[in-house]
């Protein structure tokens, strides 16, 4: 895919950078991971308490062994996905980035074991749920396999997943299909709603 914008979009200037000494705390959390390999995760949440369930998740992916939460997008609001935007209530999404030690494959485990503790029920495609874990990238894998496909199929159409990564990966690119600033001012922002009054931290 070929964007036909020459420039990227601009980060949410109400968002607050990361302070240094959170940094530095989660560097120092790497030296108990060996060989680790960057991750992109993609979060939704559209029932119950979308804020704290969020935040929950995120939660829950630290306290993985072999992974530590290295960034945690601004939080955004969006029209459901592939049904009309009036038969759901609106998502809160975000992305997180992760170093982990664990295979694509374990990571997938994980992120469905987060979905089930947080009730997630699969009754319908494109259905509301609790909270929808997605892995978007996993260094730079690139692989079609029916149980888990890399980078994710679809994040490269979806304004509420490139929007969010891109602000907390300007210079990001999605393996195979180019830079996620590129790929984001070609679809546009059209249904997302940067919400700078809700925050989503780093654990501790």
């Amino acid at each position: 895919m070929t964007a036909p914008y020459a420039n990227g979009p601009q980060s949410d200037p109400t968002v607050q950078p990361v302070p240094a000494s959170v940094v530095a705390q989660v560097d120092a959390a790497d030296v108990t991971l060996s060989n680790p390999k960057r991750a992109v995760v993609a979060l939704g949440s559209n029932l119950g308490n979308r804020l704290e369930t969020l935040q929950g998740a995120i939660d829950a992916l630290e306290d993985t062994p072999g992974l530590r939460v290295k960034a945690v997008s601004p939080v955004y609001e969006t029209a459901p996905w592939g049904v009309d935007a009036d038969s759901q209530p609106t998502y809160l999404n975000a992305v997180v980035v992760v170093k982990t030690t664990l295979p694509p494959s374990s990571l997938l485990e994980r992120g469905q074991a987060i979905e089930e503790a947080f009730d997630r029920v699969r009754l319908e495609r494109w259905g509301p749920r609790t909270i929808d874990v997605d892995i978007l990238a996993y260094a730079d894998v690139v692989q079609d396999d029916p149980l888990l496909t890399l980078p994710h199929p679809r994040a490269h159409q979806r304004a509420f997943v490139l929007a969010p990564w891109h602000d907390v990966e300007p210079e990001a690119k999605v393996p195979g299909l180019g830079a996620v600033a590129d790929l984001l001012a070609y679809v546009g922002t059209d249904g997302i709603q940067a919400r700078a009054d809700l925050e989503l931290r780093l654990p501790d």
